[in-house]
């Protein structure tokens, strides 16, 4: 596919008769929706109880979730672990994944570099993450870092200016009927009724002053168990 082109998307990979996240993660691993398939180890679906309180949205695997085929078990994914666990988060509770389910990089000699998804990226693999929410009824929604911030809520939401903070599923979500959870008793359906933005574990381990950037990822998440709790 040449850089120009508009990726077919994952749409079509999608099978219609999907009632699971393990229907859904079988079938991953046949997505051709953007070029990203063509270098990447293998897919990197989500995980995590399928009924779970909590939903966190991450960016895209990295090199270490790249060659073990899970979500945030790299550097970024333990001290994720760690500040999930100093916050009071049950992590059998949870359900991690990514807007974009294949590693993107850029080789420099036997290295692989991380490199940011494009918009292109983001959309084609969408269908995933609607597909994913579609099957889960978590209480909170958790944004980490600006790449799963613009899946879920469009370009102009800002994780720096929102953090920390509980929000309602906001009307300038990007299609917010998209995002439905599984029918509740009478077959109605609702969105997601609340959302926590905080930065992405990675920023922590990129940070000049690690321990405040933790600490207050940890105060990001604290918000979120208590919302969780909340109901």
């Amino acid at each position: 596919m040449a850089p120009t082109d508009t990726p077919p998307g994952a749409e079509r990979f999608i099978p219609d008769d999907s009632h699971s996240l393990d229907d859904l993660k079988r079938a991953a691993p046949g997505c051709h929706g953007c070029e990203l398939y063509e270098n990447a180890t293998q897919v990197v679906f989500g995980r995590g109880d399928a009924h779970a309180t909590i939903v966190m949205v991450g960016e895209q695997p990295g090199d270490v979730e790249d060659q073990r085929g899970l979500p945030f078990v790299g550097p970024a994914g333990h001290l994720l672990r760690r500040a999930v666990d100093e916050a009071g988060i049950d992590p059998a509770r949870l359900y991690i994944t990514n807007a974009v389910k294949h590693f993107r990089f850029e080789l420099r000699g036997r290295r692989r570099i991380h490199q940011t998804p494009d918009r292109q990226h983001i959309e084609a693999c969408r269908p995933w993450l609607v597909s994913e929410f579609a099957l889960l009824r978590p209480r909170v929604v958790v944004v980490l870092g600006a790449t799963a911030a613009k899946a879920l809520l469009g370009p102009e939401f800002r994780v720096t200016r929102s953090r920390g903070q509980v929000l309602p599923w906001p009307d300038s979500a990007q299609h917010p009927d998209d995002f439905r959870v599984a029918p509740i008793e009478g077959g109605v359906e609702v969105p997601p009724g609340k959302l926590v933005a905080t930065i992405h574990p990675s920023a922590v381990l990129r940070a000049d002053d690690r321990d405040t950037a933790f600490n207050g990822l940890v105060d990001d998440l604290k918000v979120v168990a208590a919302a969780a709790k909340s109901g």
